[in-house]
């Protein structure tokens, strides 16, 4: 079953799919599954079936060769990604779509990736309702393709990370001002999970421990803090943070 999710971000549109029997997974490293099964494909095959999903839209052949094969001629590029498309349709299963000249994803298969997004956006859509269980068991923290080097993968992988923070400190906010504080407190944690340095998550956290009443958890943890920012950027904390906590610690 298809389910069709216009996004907020750019007017992103991505078709988010229920039940598909191919899976591909990328979070935490690629692996493409076809009823369960793993398919084993060639290196160059997962480069364009993973460079293909994670576009909005269907994609030129040109582009997609100039991105993959930075170092090569646009002849060469243009062979390599011809026998890459080869390679992937040997596999007999029939992932990525041709469209003259445009490539894109076979509508059947579901993407790790592209959920993640919808997911991120939908908590950051503010009239959209809370889900019923808050943060429990925060799905998506993978990391994108964590092994994988290329500029395209590290650019997506930044948005991803971003997009994903900024969903779980809204969520955090919402679930605080309802009073569901253990479910903030997951949230928040998840968020300072995936960007460590980040302060606006660290003040959230913070921020929850004193919604509670929590005063020396929320100490401890400013005090954690400033010795990771420290440690990690040689920086003190901003006047927001030291503001949090200004009248809990002597002077």
């Amino acid at each position: 079953m298809l389910r069709r999710n216009s996004l907020l971000s750019g007017g992103v549109s991505f078709v988010v799919v229920s039940g598909s029997r191919a899976r591909l997974e990328l979070l935490d490293g690629f692996e493409f599954r076809y009823d369960g099964e793993p398919v084993l494909l060639p290196m160059s095959s997962q480069r364009v079936l993973a460079f293909v999903a994670l576009q909005d839209q269907p994609v030129l052949r040109t582009y997609v060769a100039g991105k993959l094969w930075l170092d090569s001629t646009d002849e060469h590029a243009t062979g390599s990604l011809r026998s890459a498309l080869w390679r992937l349709r040997r596999s007999g299963h029939e992932l990525v779509e041709a469209a003259g000249q445009k490539l894109r994803l076979a509508p059947d298969v579901s993407v790790d990736a592209r959920e993640a997004t919808v997911w991120a956006l939908e908590l950051l859509d503010g009239a959209s309702d809370l889900p019923a269980n808050g943060a429990g068991r925060v799905p998506f923290l993978g990391e994108l393709l964590p092994d994988w080097y290329d500029d395209w993968v590290i650019f997506e992988r930044e948005r991803l990370r971003e997009l994903r923070v900024h969903a779980l400190e809204s969520l955090c906010e919402r679930l605080t001002a309802c009073g569901r504080f253990a479910e903030a407190m997951e949230a928040v944690q998840a968020a300072v999970k995936l960007e460590p340095l980040r302060e606006s998550a660290h003040r959230l956290l913070i921020g929850v421990h004193l919604t509670q009443g929590n005063q020396s958890e929320a100490i401890r943890h400013y005090g954690l803090y400033c010795r990771l920012l420290r440690r990690e950027l040689a920086l003190d904390p901003s006047a927001q943070m030291d503001e949090l906590v200004s009248t809990l610690i002597p002077q």
